[in-house]
């Protein structure tokens, strides 16, 4: 197993899975801890890398687009500290840094994971019941139903029309957007009937954001919505995946191990050079190194 722990958080990678918890400390975003664990399919994930700093680094995950319904909502919009696919790494660290890079790009290289957009959602999304409080009004969330609730700085037509409630079914689209600089941000829910062009101020189906603390938790909403929602792909909803096989481009779908396509071999002859030096420094057993060269051996 590879884990680095930091007080930014932990990640650990078993060559299935990478675990992402966030840190406990003062300072660790309030959108991570009100996350809390992530477990991330090797499937999910289309690249790692480590970019090192003057004070030691940052751990970087990009998800398959596709993959992870919070991923889907943010689009990459969240400050570098609320982002849960990444890891601020202190100096002296940057070495087990490294080293769960490369086990990550191993397990991806030697079970041929695509870097393309998924056709389901391969992570649930955050956990239910939510609500939160921001802008002009707060959002409830059981998983089948959305509430909107109104506060004093909300304008007076769209407070006239009440509290708003709404099932899951009556939801085409949702759309989150942070507040950036003058400009304020929004969650907004598209119905099927009733969607509006009106701004989020005065959209009874939006929470205006201002640009405050809590704002970021609104796209945790956004992505539990989402989650429950029809695939962006058409394949259908998410939370009821079905088994896949997953073959590189130009493989035959055959019950024997597919062949890798010529562009590939390369790779994978890097690949075989690559385990025979680890295998000759020591880092991998005898066993250890058979069993991945058998792996590497049946893609060709």
């Amino acid at each position: 197993m590879a884990e680095i722990l930091q007080k930014d958080g932990t990640w650990a990678f078993d060559g299935d899975t990478i675990r992402i918890v966030p840190g406990r400390e003062r300072g660790v975003h309030l959108l991570r801890q009100t996350l809390g664990e992530l477990a991330v399919p090797l499937t999910a994930v289309a690249g790692i890398a480590f970019e090192p700093g003057r004070k030691g680094g940052r751990l970087r995950l990009r998800p398959r687009d596709g993959a992870d319904p919070l991923a889907q909502a943010v689009r990459g919009r969240l400050p570098d500290g609320a982002d849960p696919y990444q890891l601020a790494v202190e100096p002296g660290r940057t070495g087990v840094a490294e080293y769960l890079v490369d086990e990550v790009r191993n397990a991806l290289l030697l079970e041929q994971v695509p870097e393309g957009p998924t056709d389901r959602y391969l992570l649930p999304g955050p956990a239910v019941p939510l609500s939160v409080g921001a802008g002009d009004g707060t959002v409830s969330f059981d998983g089948e139903w959305v509430r909107l609730e109104w506060n004093w700085m909300t304008e007076e037509g769209k407070k006239s029309a009440g509290t708003r409630t709404f099932p899951v079914a009556d939801i085409q689209a949702v759309e989150w957007l942070p507040s950036h600089g003058l400009e304020n941000g929004y969650l907004r829910f598209v119905l099927v009937k009733g969607a509006t062009k009106a701004p989020p101020k005065h959209d009874p189906h939006a929470i205006e954001l201002y640009g405050f603390k809590k704002d970021p938790l609104m796209a945790l909403v956004a992505a539990a919505v989402l989650a429950r929602l029809p695939h962006p792909s058409g394949a259908g909803a998410a939370g009821r995946p079905t088994p896949v096989k997953t073959l590189p481009p130009g493989a035959p779908d055959t019950d024997g191990a597919p062949s890798a396509p010529a562009s590939d071999h390369d790779a994978l002859l890097r690949r075989l050079r690559e385990l025979g030096e680890l295998h000759q420094g020591g880092i991998l057993t005898a066993d250890e190194f058979a069993a991945a060269k058998q792996a590497v051996l049946k893609r060709f």
